[in-house]
């Protein structure tokens, strides 16, 4: 039986990878469509009625919690739909983004590191209900719900950054190259240059070690 699945991610060029990964496994999954913002997603999965979302945590016009939010304003629950289940698939794995897309209604979430074989796995998992979680990120939202990890605290420092400079702030807080980041996030090296300046101003640190630092105080690594 093939799943049917929305790819919904900011970055054109990752959603193309997604969708020739999952093409190679047609049997088993087909992409109905795509959509790179908020708006763009709450329609496409209101008209199309996948099976599986894989939704990106961090999309322009209010992120992946956001999407599931207005759906379920126009269909019911977003995680208990039988019509549609959201797997996020992000490159962010910090505790505050798993457990706030899970407690948004995602059955899942899995990082960016993932295979296509892996991935289709989890589609397959999550549109029969189940749970999914890349194996790290499990025990955050055991964590979570067991009440060792403080969701609602806010912490006004990372308030104070973008979506993008935390994706940033997180990859050079783990000791990844400015090319590699550029990479990974799919951005110019000068853009990431431009973010990690911006990161450093906000948060009063002077290098990437006082950066890493503060960001393993924060569970964010």
């Amino acid at each position: 039986m093939s799943r049917s699945v929305v790819v919904v991610d900011d970055h054109a060029m990752f959603r193309t990878g997604v969708k020739a990964e999952l093409g190679a496994h047609r049997d088993r999954v087909q992409v109905l469509g795509e959509a790179a913002d908020v708006d763009e997603a709450v329609a496409v999965v209101a008209a199309l009625r996948p099976e599986v979302v894989l939704l990106d945590v961090h999309l322009p016009g209010g992120g992946g919690v956001e999407v599931m939010r207005r759906l379920a304003l126009t269909r019911g629950p977003a995680s208990g739909t039988a019509e549609t289940r959201f797997l996020a698939l992000s490159v962010s794995d910090a505790a505050e983004d798993v457990i706030g897309t899970i407690r948004g209604g995602a059955r899942g979430y899995v990082t960016k590191t993932i295979t296509g074989p892996e991935l289709v796995s989890a589609i397959e998992r999550v549109a029969t209900g189940d749970a999914v979680f890349s194996p790290r990120l499990a025990g955050f939202v055991l964590d979570a719900f067991a009440g060792t990890i403080e969701v609602a605290q806010v912490d006004e420092d990372l308030d104070r950054l973008t979506e993008r400079e935390r994706e940033v702030m997180r990859l050079i807080a783990r000791g990844y190259a400015y090319k590699e980041v550029a990479a990974e996030l799919f951005i110019s090296v000068k853009t990431v240059e431009t973010h990690v300046s911006s990161v450093l101003r906000k948060l009063q640190l002077s290098s990437r070690h006082e950066l890493t630092r503060w960001a393993n105080d924060r569970r964010l690594l």
